[in-house]
């Protein structure tokens, strides 16, 4: 019997982490075209800026999911700490960093963090954790947050770069 077989589930979590994996190669494609001063524009309706959203991903790789996912996998029903998105990008100037080094944190740290969960025994998907704001969660559920959270910045990403693309062919 396959392991697909034993768990219907298994392809479902494969496919998640296959979405996670590409993530930042989508990130890439979006932002290649677009010149320094492009990254960097304020959006009208006082969303993220391109640059300020790919330094808002890292931030929530780094800061939250890397953390979240060791600590779940280290202890017993652990307290997860929200992250603050809005916070930790008040507090920094996102328009003044670089997207290569951004981008590329990013990627590295997703790439360890699907690494980490591609190698999981299965037992280990379902563990659980509080999480500050949510409630009890599986890290199941986390990695499918993550997707949600990935798709809802791609989508933004798609209508900014559509949008500064025919600002550009205006001028």
């Amino acid at each position: 019997m396959t392991d697909e077989a034993r768990n219907p589930n298994d392809g479902e979590f494969a496919a998640l982490l296959d979405f996670l994996n590409d993530t930042p190669k989508q990130l890439a494609n979006l932002t290649c075209a677009l010149t320094d001063s492009e990254l960097r524009l304020p959006n009208s309706s006082g969303e993220f800026s391109v640059l300020e959203n790919i330094c808002h991903l890292r931030d929530l790789e780094l800061q939250g999911y890397t953390a979240r996912i060791r600590q779940m996998l280290a202890e017993t029903e652990p307290t997860l700490a929200d992250f603050d998105g809005a916070r930790v990008a008040a507090e920094s100037n996102y328009n003044n960093e670089q997207l290569d080094v951004a981008l590329g944190a990013f990627q590295r740290a997703r790439r360890e963090n699907v690494a980490r969960l591609q190698s999981l025994p299965e037992e280990n998907i379902e563990r659980t954790g509080a999480l500050e704001g949510v409630g009890r969660i599986t890290l199941r559920r986390l990695v499918e947050m993550m997707r949600e959270h990935d798709e809802g910045h791609l989508d933004e990403l798609r209508v900014l770069s559509q949008r500064l693309k025919l600002r550009g062919e205006t001028e």
